[in-house]
């Protein structure tokens, strides 16, 4: 079983001189841990005080009957999900997606929160980094952590939870889309929402240079720093704007850039 020490001791070995991180973590890939949630982020605080976690609620968002052509979207489906949609409120918690070390990150009293009604993020010690979130611009704490030299963190997860391979993609000018959230305000359009994140493994070999990895009980933990990174990000876009996407062929959001991509092509080629 692994134990506060275990944990603190490990995370140090990263060396992540004091700089922000956002991360990404499963509980249950460690194993066994003494404390569970708490003792995992307690030893995570030990080494990264300016920490950030994604908080996101998806069950807030809805699809609207006809809306924007060319949106990786099925309008007028899933109506039965749109009867269930939850208002947004800064204290709904984060999906279950995100894992309990998020939630747990949340629920603490010191921790502030963005208000973003889909894409929210929570952390302590990265206030500047929240508040520079916006609708138009649902990354910007990640551009915040990554212009202030921080770290992706991804404890027991792979890169298709890595949300920070989305502002590399959105620098290279990616394909973005548009979804819609439930709130006291009423459904609010909320744009530059990024892509599937299904093939962001392809990224892995890429990253190996810059990536500091060790075992924690069961789990890889690895540390990779934000500026390198989203500049690798745009470098493989670059190379090959197909890069990334997942090989699923009813990915929508895939498909609507892999068609995007082809139409540039054919443009360029006239």
């Amino acid at each position: 079983m692994l134990s506060f020490r275990d944990l603190s001791s490990a995370f140090q070995a990263f060396n992540l001189d004091g700089k922000p991180a956002i991360a990404h973590a499963s509980l249950s890939a460690f194993g066994e841990v003494r404390g569970g949630a708490e003792t995992v982020l307690g030893a995570l605080l030990t080494e990264t005080p300016a920490l950030m976690m994604p908080t996101f609620t998806y069950k807030t968002m809805v699809i609207p009957p006809v809306g924007p052509p060319d949106n990786a979207i099925t309008y007028g489906a899933q109506q039965d999900g749109n009867r269930m949609a939850q208002f947004f409120d800064p204290d709904m918690p984060a999906d279950k997606t995100m894992g309990i070390i998020a939630e747990t990150l949340r629920q603490r009293p010191e921790a502030k929160r963005s208000m973003h009604p889909i894409y929210s993020f929570a952390g302590i010690g990265v206030e500047d980094a929240l508040a520079a979130q916006t609708l138009d611009d649902p990354l910007a704490p990640i551009a915040a952590l990554t212009e202030a030299g921080g770290w992706a963190l991804l404890l027991g997860v792979d890169h298709t939870v890595n949300t920070s391979i989305h502002y590399g993609e959105q620098l290279a000018g990616r394909r973005q889309f548009i979804r819609w959230a439930l709130t006291y305000q009423g459904v609010i359009e909320c744009p530059r929402w990024p892509g599937c994140s299904g093939g962001f493994n392809e990224i892995a070999p890429h990253l190996e240079w810059i990536t500091q990895k060790i075992q924690v009980g069961n789990a890889l933990v690895q540390a990779i720093p934000l500026q390198p990174m989203i500049e690798i990000v745009q470098e493989i876009l670059r190379e090959n704007p197909m890069a990334l996407l997942c090989d699923r062929p009813d990915c929508e959001r895939c498909n609507a850039v892999r068609a995007s991509v082809e139409r540039e092509s054919g443009a360029g080629a006239v």
